[in-house]
């Protein structure tokens, strides 16, 4: 897993408008929305994938506002897009393989 760096956190705090009293709070939340992405999406790497670091971002708000239960919901097709997108590129790489076979 790819751990959370500072500036990833503050990329989040800045886009949230929090302040510097929260960062450990904050680094457990994108660490669990990490970590419950790439199990659901795929092994993405939060720092180069844009549109996988905006859905880690956007699960964490839903968490800090307590609303997680929204979450899945509302960012599935997202959050199947990514997915079928790293299943894709696992079934190319395989076809790579056979193919230097």
């Amino acid at each position: 897993m790819y751990d959370i760096t500072d500036q990833v956190l503050n990329e989040f705090k800045e886009r949230m408008r929090l302040g510097d009293e929260e960062d450990e709070n904050l680094k457990r939340i994108l660490s669990a929305s990490n970590k419950d992405l790439v199990r659901l999406c795929g092994n993405y790497d939060i720092n180069i994938d844009e549109t996988f670091k905006e859905l880690v971002f956007e699960r964490s708000r839903y968490v800090y506002n307590d609303a997680l239960e929204y979450f899945n919901h509302n960012f599935l097709i997202q959050i199947n897009s990514l997915a079928i997108d790293k299943a894709l590129e696992s079934i190319d790489l395989e076809d790579d393989t056979d193919a230097a076979i």
